[in-house]
């Protein structure tokens, strides 16, 4: 990779990471909607990895968010203890057969996923 492919490339890194930060510091969550688009159509990474680094990336912004919202006042830890429990469980074993899954059905799961949000969100359910 020359010089110039190396900017573009550093360029639309840090374009996706800024999305995927405003995404999570406005919606608590989210990156994955940029992440998982941008890392396939424009980068063209394969689609498992894609949502493997979509998580990798998403934890830290996560973090990040956290702290803002912590030293905000908006963060009540006992009410999510069990929510944290449940969903390190759920990664866990989503983490494991990650791999049995094929692309196409992951792709389709998060599709409906991103399509149930959306209703919802237009609807206020």
């Amino acid at each position: 990779m020359n010089e110039t492919e190396n900017k573009s490339e550093i360029w639309k890194l840090t374009i996706i990471g800024a999305l995927a930060g405003a995404a999570n510091g406005f919606f608590g969550a989210g990156g994955g909607l940029f992440l998982v688009p941008l890392f396939t159509k424009w980068l063209k990474i394969e689609q498992k990895r894609a949502f493997a680094m979509s998580v990798a990336v998403v934890f830290p912004l996560s973090i990040v968010s956290l702290v803002v919202y912590f030293f905000k006042g908006n963060i009540q830890f006992m009410p999510i203890l069990p929510i944290l429990c449940g969903g390190f469980a759920g990664g866990i074993i989503a983490g494991r057969i990650f791999g049995k899954i094929p692309a196409i059905w992951l792709r389709r799961a998060f599709g409906a996923l991103i399509i149930w949000g959306g209703v919802r969100a237009l609807f206020l359910l």
